[in-house]
């Protein structure tokens, strides 16, 4: 896929990265879910990251924002580095705020307010977070739902919402704070088929904006069709990663190849 805006480059003509990660770690207990992950994603990118139940892929998405801790290791935002340390309960609350006001994540539940309209729905977001006025957040809000094909439902409540709907919302909330990184934990995982292509439209039409987005999917196609990069995820671990033409098409580790044909 072509992207239409350039990629930023440092002195060497390397991609800078929006976010990485190195030796990211994460424990439940005992139980070890994230085992150094070492990762990133360059601005303008589109990263896909796929992987059985389990595996990890989207415990670590959480974890790029915090909304789970991490136990150890090291991410980077813009060359912002927030070190961990699991012993004192993670990175300094001040950098995790300053990071999710700079992210916005799409969830698979929606996680849409039942008693808001859709309108307050987008529209306190920034209100809230960014301190924007309730008429210039009301005018962005107008803007992004007409965005995602919603513009005749700012009124309605969620309720009245089929589930691509709310996802497409829920959407145009993440958009509202304007942010750097969008995170997607499989949009489309709550859908019903018939649903499906709706929200997926709209999360091309982004990547066809050049936003920097890690999208946690089991959609193979959109995968192969949007994606600049595809990680694979097995076992806490990065497997596998590459172009999607490359790995998608011709895997090197037989549990990639064994994941890709169950997915058929």
């Amino acid at each position: 896929m072509t992207h239409p805006l350039p990629r930023p480059v440092d002195g060497a003509g390397a991609a800078l990265p929006t976010i990485e990660t190195r030796d990211l770690r994460k424990n439940f207990g005992a139980v070890e879910v994230l085992k150094s992950v070492s990762f990133r994603a360059c601005e303008h990118q589109v990263v896909s990251i796929i992987g059985a139940s389990g595996s990890g892929k989207s415990t670590f998405l959480r974890c790029l924002n915090f909304l789970e801790q991490p136990s150890g290791g090291e991410i980077r935002f813009k060359g912002e580095s927030l070190h961990i340390d699991g012993a004192k309960g993670g990175a300094r609350q001040r950098d995790i705020e300053r990071l999710r006001r700079r992210t916005g994540m799409v969830f698979q539940q929606f996680n849409l307010w039942s008693h808001w309209t859709v309108l307050e729905n987008v529209a306190k977001v920034p209100m809230h977070v960014h301190g924007v006025s309730k008429g210039l957040a009301e005018k962005r809000a107008i803007e992004l739902l007409a965005k995602v094909g919603l513009a005749g439902k700012k009124d309605a409540y969620p309720s009245a919402l089929s589930g691509g709907q709310q996802q497409r919302v829920a959407i145009a909330r993440a958009l509202a704070v304007d942010p750097e990184l969008l995170l997607f934990d499989e949009p489309t995982s709550a859908l019903d088929p018939e649903l499906v292509g709706e929200v997926l439209t709209v999360i091309r039409s982004l990547a066809m904006e050049g936003r920097t987005m890690i999208v946690v999917t089991h959609e193979m196609g959109f995968a192969r069709e949007v994606s600049d990069k595809v990680v694979f995820f097995h076992n806490g671990r990065i497997e596998e990663e590459g172009a999607p033409g490359e790995i998608l098409k011709r895997p090197q580790s037989p549990r990639l190849g064994t994941f890709l044909s169950s997915t058929r």
